[in-house]
């Protein structure tokens, strides 16, 4: 939606809480770069956006190793993954204003520089808790990386090449998760989980140094902007509250907790005073009015549902083949990594059907074959092949592209010209935040289902037949009863975790019905510009 995205000629530009100025704009100021000077810039941006994506889900299937290294549960290990997402979506509201106040280059430059000596910390941290200091670090330094690596990427390339800098870029978004869990099983099984960290410094490092280099006499003009402190710190009260609950509640027992019900008074407590502040301000960080339009906030909560249930189902898969399934962490790698494969083929194909086909048919389409891929799940049992594992999976990258591909266009279709940057950064916002929550509640409601299905199996079942089978097959009594408590705990949690797939289905269904909420989709540009 670039050409939507345009500002009006002449017209003040107001402080973006989300996204840099429009990258047209900024390529007719600055002037593009050509020959090896444009390839080695394009290398340069796309590898820092795959690297931040990366991250995202490199550390999924290193749970299991990071709790065991650093003595932890692998439900405490998840923090690893949440406090990396959050912080990731708080920073997404001020990316607009570092760019205009100190400068795209520079702020890109500086944030990759972070990025990489935040990750070298994550490599050192002595325990889980130095260790989510530290995710959180490297969350804010990779937050303002994914807009503006896209930005500068349309910022040098020549207009008629636009297309080819969008495709680099959102190749990079889809290959990232799909290499992101192979990686981190590799290395995880042959070396130690602190390397998922260190592998980022040389690369961040010198993306940052070449970065400057070849952009800075392209840097974006600087203005004095004010930032609404107020409602940025009330956002990261909020937020960081509920997400504190959400992470500590099973632990601490929910509200039999001081605790905890400390914090769902403060997250109330903020969520309105966020709302009244954010509603009134002149220059709110979030700007709520574009909850106004009924087809983007349908687009919106749509997106929380269905990128939430998928999100926690990738968290999810690979604790469950490793923990309970005997997969090392390579091999939960490769079992998550064939959902990329046709995604990968499907995305353009997706781009050039939207001119053609009601993107909200196409969105239907895909949230609903993504649920139909969750439903499929729900058969699993304890000696499933790694071939009935994968066959979802790979299947599955049919669907994601007609979900995530025209969701994003569709929803700033319905968005005023200069509502554009803020709706764009309030879906990034949300989506992130929507990863985060959602793998929280997946880890404890995956565990407390355990819990109970093998509650239930042993008050179904003939605990003393089936220990006397056990001694006539030979095993001691100690050996039995050990024997049987393996086998009650791995089919409660078989259970849990097919009740966990047709939840997730259960939720994509409902987000797919809902997207028909939405009016038909103002379409406006060429071929694709949605996308």
């Amino acid at each position: 939606m670039a050409d939507l995205a345009a500002p009006t000629a002449g017209a003040p530009r107001r402080a973006s809480p989300s996204v840099p100025p429009n990258p047209e704009t900024l390529g007719g100021e600055a002037g593009y770069l050509t020959g090896g000077a444009l390839l080695l810039a394009g290398f340069v941006l796309a590898l820092a956006n795959f690297m931040v994506i990366l991250d995202t889900t490199i550390a999924n299937v290193s749970v299991p190793n990071i709790a065991g290294g650093l003595g932890v549960s692998a439900n405490e290990g998840t923090w690893v993954i949440t406090s990396y997402s959050v912080a990731e979506a708080i920073t997404v509201p001020l990316t607009g204003w570092l760019a205009q106040r100190f400068g795209s280059v520079r702020t890109f430059a500086v944030a990759m520089c972070c990025f990489g000596l935040c990750s070298a910390l994550c490599g050192l941290a002595p325990s889980l808790g130095v260790l989510v200091v530290f995710r959180v670090l490297q969350g804010l330094s990779g937050g303002p990386m994914i807009p503006l690596s896209q930005t500068l990427l349309l910022r040098v390339f020549p207009k008629k090449m636009a297309p080819q800098a969008l495709a680099i870029w959102s190749m990079t978004t889809l290959i990232g998760p799909i290499a992101g869990p192979i990686l981190g099983g590799l290395i995880c099984d042959n070396s130690n989980w602190s390397w998922i960290f260190f592998i980022n410094v040389p690369f961040a490092l010198i993306c940052s140094f070449l970065a400057w280099r070849l952009l800075r006499t392209r840097e974006t003009p600087t203005l004095s902007l004010p930032i609404d402190f107020v409602g940025l710190g009330l956002l990261v009260v909020f937020v960081g509250a509920l997400q504190i609950m959400l992470d500590q509640g099973e632990n601490l027992d929910w509200f039999q907790s001081p605790f905890i019900i400390s914090l769902l008074i403060t997250t109330v407590i903020g969520f309105v005073a966020f709302l009244i502040w954010e509603l009134t301000a002149e220059n709110p960080v979030v700007n709520l009015k574009v909850f106004r339009y009924r087809g983007y906030t349908t687009c919106l909560i749509v997106m929380c549902l269905c990128f939430g249930a998928y999100f926690a189902a990738v968290v999810i898969t690979p604790l469950w083949l490793q923990t309970n399934m005997g997969y090392t962490a390579t091999w939960a790698g490769f079992a998550l990594a064939p959902s990329g494969v046709l995604a990968v083929f499907m995305a353009p194909m997706v781009a050039r059907m939207m001119a053609k086909i009601d993107a909200r048919l196409l969105i239907f389409i895909g949230v609903l074959g993504l649920a139909g891929t969750m439903f499929w799940r729900t058969g699993f049992a304890g000696n499933i092949t790694f071939s009935q594992i994968v066959a979802p999976q790979f299947v599955q990258g049919i669907f994601m592209p007609l979900f995530f591909v025209p969701l994003f266009g569709v929803a700033l279709s319905f968005l005023k010209p200069q509502d554009i940057t803020s709706g764009a950064g309030l879906l990034s916002f949300t989506r992130t935040m929507a990863a985060a929550f959602s793998t929280s509640i997946a880890a404890t409601f995956w565990n407390n289902t355990s819990r109970a299905s093998r509650v239930q199996l042993l008050n179904q079942m003939d605990s003393s037949q089936a220990l006397h089978q056990l001694r006539l097959d030979g095993l001691g009594a100690n050996s039995a009863l050990y024997q049987l408590e393996r086998l009650v705990a791995g089919q409660g949690v078989m259970l849990a975790t097919d009740t966990f797939f047709l939840c997730l289905g259960v939720v994509m269904v409902l987000a797919a019905f809902s997207i028909w909420v939405a009016p038909k989709p103002i379409v406006r540009g060429g071929p694709g510009g949605g996308h």
